[in-house]
């Protein structure tokens, strides 16, 4: 009996994970094995000749269907697959981990996108979702007539979206994190508007209604009335934006502090106040974290019993 050799065994998953996003529609690139780094040589040493003889040609310029094409690339090596989303036709919320040096009960790209939801008081569609590594992929059809390009945290902390200029990494992928698989094999649904509208918009983020669903009342009703006078602050001066953003952020700490309300909540709602002000969305996160630091940390016995 003749066994398959392991190239083999590592190359024609991937392979066969290629060839089935072509058949969707999705351009392809080839990702060196085990990593996301695309192959090929970056801009700053291009020589110049071959595929890039009239000028350099990125990742996502060089992503194809062509089935041919793709068994070429993927004869002589397992690498792993990369999807180019601009030319897909997708836009890819990417929900990732919080980071380990962040503060414990630091919300994690899902937490974020369920936050958004609720503020904006929308569901997602089902849709076709990928577990990463270390999160989640949810695929979305782009709308048409709109060049949506890649964003980072701009939804949310630990909420990326892949479109225009970027790709994200197929299922049966495999980096030292872990193994891409899919999670969902639903059909890719259309972005809501609502998300469109978020995405499209000047760097002024948009006023998203809050809606807190989480807490005591009078912490709910303390918080709605914190954003609302966050989203009026103006720039500059003793009630400028990031003064307000600090001092509404104090306190609403105190029901955190109390036990009344998840402090993650009160960070998700507060962070798209201010980032309705066109405060930075990591200026607004250093600001809340700092003010719930210390409210917390020097409340009194009595008060946090």
């Amino acid at each position: 009996m003749t066994s398959i050799p392991t190239a083999d065994l590592e190359r024609l998953p991937l392979l066969a994970s290629a060839l089935a996003a072509a058949e969707r529609g999705w351009p392809v690139i080839p990702l060196h094995p085990g990593s996301k780094r695309p192959v090929g040589h970056a801009e700053r040493v291009c020589p110049g000749t071959g595929r890039c003889a009239g000028g350099h040609r990125t990742p996502e310029e060089r992503a194809t269907t062509d089935p041919d094409l793709i068994r070429a690339a993927w004869a002589h090596r397992p690498y792993n697959v990369g999807i180019a989303t601009g030319p897909a036709g997708l836009l890819v919320i990417d929900l990732d981990p919080a980071k380990a040096e962040e503060p414990k009960g630091a919300p994690d790209g899902a937490t974020s996108l369920q936050a958004l939801c609720e503020r904006a008081g929308q569901v997602l569609p089902e849709t076709y979702r990928v577990r990463t590594a270390r999160g989640e992929h949810l695929y979305f059809t782009a709308p048409p007539r709109v060049r949506l390009k890649c964003s980072v945290d701009r939804l949310g902390p630990h909420i990326d979206t892949r479109a225009w200029g970027g790709y994200v990494v197929a299922p049966g992928s495999t980096t030292p994190d872990g193994t891409y698989e899919v999670a969902h094999d639903a059909p890719v649904a259309e972005l809501p508007d609502w998300l469109t509208l978020l995405l499209t918009e000047s760097d002024r983020a948009a006023r998203v209604p809050v809606r807190v669903h989480d807490g005591t009342r009078a912490a709910r009703v303390a918080l709605e009335r914190e954003c609302a006078v966050i989203a009026a602050a103006t720039e500059g001066g003793p009630n400028g934006r990031n003064v307000t953003l600090h001092r509404s952020a104090c306190k609403v700490a105190r029901f955190v502090a109390w036990g009344d309300i998840p402090r993650h909540v009160v960070e998700e709602a507060i962070q798209g106040a201010g980032e309705s002000t066109g405060l930075p969305p990591a200026e607004c996160r250093t600001t809340i974290r700092s003010a719930l630091d210390w409210v917390i940390a020097h409340a009194t016995p009595r008060e946090a019993a």
